[in-house]
């Protein structure tokens, strides 16, 4: 299995030591014979964000492969979706068990649980981006 997960992209511009590039993004089916006939292939466009000490090597239009480490992305999922739904169902459990509230209020607590939750990721989103570091390199 690949250290990176790498997809193609093409430099959209250069600001300061940060390169941007835009990315498209396919859904399973994406890649499938069908997918005109079928309507539902899915393909949305990205832009990220890679600090690169040799932006200035990059102009847009350049074909490159950004790149980040398996176990970051694994580190990305875990915290967007994995912390989500733990704290979702920590406090509903909570909400109806220990605190004997009622179906729905546990579900609204719950759910105000998981906004903190993604509240606080965004506080800590500097020191995130930290450990999640992309590479790129020209085509």
């Amino acid at each position: 299995m690949p250290e990176l997960i790498e997809h193609s992209g093409v430099v959209e511009r250069t600001a300061g030591g940060t390169v941007y590039v835009k990315i498209t993004s396919r859904s399973a089916c994406g890649s499938c014979k069908a997918r005109q006939a079928c309507g539902l292939a899915e393909a949305q466009e990205k832009i990220v964000e890679v600090p690169a000490a040799q932006a200035g090597e990059y102009a847009p239009g350049d074909r490159v492969t950004v790149g980040v480490r398996r176990r970051a992305g694994g580190l990305a999922v875990a915290l967007a979706y994995v912390g989500a739904l733990a704290v979702l169902l920590a406090a509903l459990v909570a909400g109806i068990s220990l605190l004997g509230w009622s179906e729905g209020c546990s579900a609204l607590a719950a759910l105000g649980a998981v906004v903190l939750y993604y509240g606080v990721l965004w506080l800590f989103r500097r020191k995130i981006e930290h450990t999640i570091q992309f590479t790129i390199t020209k085509n």
